[in-house]
């Protein structure tokens, strides 16, 4: 035979940035493997450099970088992690952005506005990524921004496996805060044997993270409420939405969400005595200030290591969510 073989098997490495270094670490635990030491700082110009300590020739590696405020930085050492990779001969590179930066600009509401989800795929991939892996998209669609595969997990069973343990079904309505998380509330529903309520509002599009409540369709009179969404970022939307159920009989409002931007004042206004519990996951770090009594955090990283798991071992994401292969 002709050609050179080689013996050498697949390697995994586990990179991570600086924006949630504690999530990283989780999931590398998960692994039974480490974080590669890397080398990353910031100059007194606001540069960002990222050298790793150790050869990464020829691994399959995951760049985790959790996209917290300031999300520009993050966003960018993330790009340059990747880069580095590239031109360090790895063999695949997979960015693990457990809450995709710009998410929510997926789409062109007005004429002149860009569309930055698209925008940030671009760079990923002119950075050097061969593929990504996200949690809870704020739309679907974004799946096909990505010139690549695009690994679409889901928090709901971490958020599910709590909520049934902990809330009476019998009581339970799963309400959505707003028409566009319909289809996400239903399946919560189909999931739980909930009736579904929906909450109606209407958002001046000139003026961001406003929110005024109008009608709930269904009806929730001494029902337990839950609250579902893939993000909460200033908490207004939950905040109006918990009083307008508790005004329409609700004797409990739970909130469930999978990402915790927790944009100021959102910790003062989750804390409102209409809201009894919040249970997030730790997509994004949550420093003690941004804690209270009545606020969950589950642990993401078992469900983010076991697609880890099947994308270096060829395996099959979607079986891990509906069985299919």
């Amino acid at each position: 035979m002709t050609g050179i073989r080689t013996t050498g098997e697949k390697r995994l490495v586990i990179v991570s940035g600086r924006a949630h270094p504690q999530l990283a670490r989780d999931i590398a635990a998960e692994l039974d493997t480490a974080v590669v030491p890397t080398d990353a700082r910031t100059f007194a110009n606001g540069e960002l450099y990222a050298r790793y300590d150790e050869s990464v020739r020829g691994c399959d590696a995951f760049v985790i970088q959790s996209h917290t405020a300031p999300i520009n930085e993050w966003l960018m050492e993330q790009l340059i992690m990747v880069d580095a990779l590239k031109r360090a001969s790895a063999k695949r590179i997979t960015v693990v952005s457990p809450f995709y930066p710009y998410g929510r600009q997926d789409k062109k509401g007005r004429g002149r506005e860009p569309i930055s989800a698209r925008l940030v795929a671009d760079l990923y991939k002119a950075a050097g990524a061969d593929r990504i892996m996200s949690v809870d998209l704020h739309a679907a669609q974004i799946q096909g921004f990505f010139d690549g595969p695009l690994d679409h997990l889901f928090a709901m069973p971490v958020l599910l496996e709590y909520i049934a343990k902990t809330v009476d079904r019998d009581k339970l309505t799963v309400v959505s805060p707003d028409m566009g998380r319909v289809r996400v509330a239903d399946i919560w529903s189909d999931k739980l044997g909930a009736p579904l309520a929906i909450i109606h509002k209407r958002r001046d599009p000139k003026v961001p993270n406003q929110v005024s409540v109008h009608e709930i369709v269904g009806d929730v009179s001494g029902r337990v409420c839950l609250l579902v969404d893939d993000l909460i970022d200033t908490g207004r939307t939950i905040q109006h939405a918990a009083v307008a159920l508790k005004a329409a009989g609700a004797i409990g409002v739970v909130v469930a969400a999978t990402h915790a931007v927790f944009s100021d004042p959102a910790v003062e206004l989750l804390q409102a005595p209409e809201i009894d519990s919040v249970i997030v996951t730790d997509t994004l770090p949550l420093p003690e200030d941004k804690r209270w009594d009545k606020l969950v955090v589950l642990p993401i990283a078992p469900l983010i290591a076991r697609a880890i798991k099947e994308v270096f071992g060829d395996g099959s994401v979607t079986s891990m969510f509906d069985g299919a292969a």
